[in-house]
């Protein structure tokens, strides 16, 4: 590889989304999903305190929870985790104004070509 297409490769990816792609993404993958009970779930997980074989965990039933959100499940997403609502809200927020960062830059770029053009 050249160094120009190095450079180039990097200019590309770092106007690249990737938060914004991934905050949708996974907000999309939590509203599609199945919504279970924390009984019915055995699965492979990240979560480090659950694999050293604690029943207990902050952030477990986190994506449980936001999940019962979106197929209107309030009481069962209190029941799963209590901080679903607000990551939810908290989440959604980031998006928007990600997605409002992108607007402004694309707007910003594309009156700057008029004067270059």
């Amino acid at each position: 590889m050249t160094l120009k297409f190095k450079t180039s490769l990097t200019n590309w990816l770092s106007r690249f989304p990737l938060e914004l792609i991934c905050w949708v993404t996974g907000l999309t993958l939590l509203a599609v999903a199945e919504p279970q009970g924390h009984s019915k779930v055995q699965h492979f997980t990240f979560c480090p305190l659950a694999n050293l074989g604690l029943d207990w965990c902050p952030g477990c039933g986190l994506g449980r929870s936001i999940t019962q959100l979106f197929h209107g499940n309030l009481e069962e997403s209190f029941h799963q985790h209590w901080l679903g609502l607000p990551a939810l809200l908290i989440i959604c927020f980031r998006i928007v104004k990600l997605g409002r960062n992108e607007w402004k830059k694309k707007k910003n770029l594309n009156s700057k070509e008029k004067y270059y053009v």
